[in-house]
């Protein structure tokens, strides 16, 4: 299984990034998939997730209604769009993969991940 992560930058406080994320070697219509983001000195934290048909979406507090998750399951896509960044919102950003339902939307409980794009954001 792969999962690389795409669309990290530079980019101004307010600005919008769209991150991407490609899927291979997995049935990817039947995994939920997630995005996660860890900010330096900081432990890995849960942005967003969808369900597998791509019906249900779930947030944190901290980015709901600036992030956006969407998928395409017939290009084995999930992506995040991000508008008015923030400083606070720089971070290794993750897309992860889980095949069953939990509840739970801990790091733990997905079981495939791709290798981080790094989104800056300066002030």
């Amino acid at each position: 299984v792969q999962l690389q992560a795409s669309g990290g930058g530079l980019v101004q406080a307010g600005g919008s990034l769209r991150l991407s994320c490609a899927a291979s070697g997995l049935t990817f219509s039947t995994y939920a998939m997630g995005w996660f983001r860890q900010a330096p000195g900081k432990e890995r934290e849960f942005v967003a997730h969808i369900s597998q048909s791509g019906l249900w979406t779930y947030y944190a507090d901290s980015v709901k209604g600036r992030f956006t998750i969407s998928r395409d399951n017939a290009k084995n896509t999930v992506d995040l769009q991000i508008y008015s960044l923030k400083p606070e919102d720089t971070a290794v950003y993750y897309c992860a993969a889980r095949r069953y339902t939990v509840g739970s939307y801990s790091a733990p409980t997905y079981d495939y991940w791709g290798q981080g794009t790094l989104v800056t954001v300066s002030s």
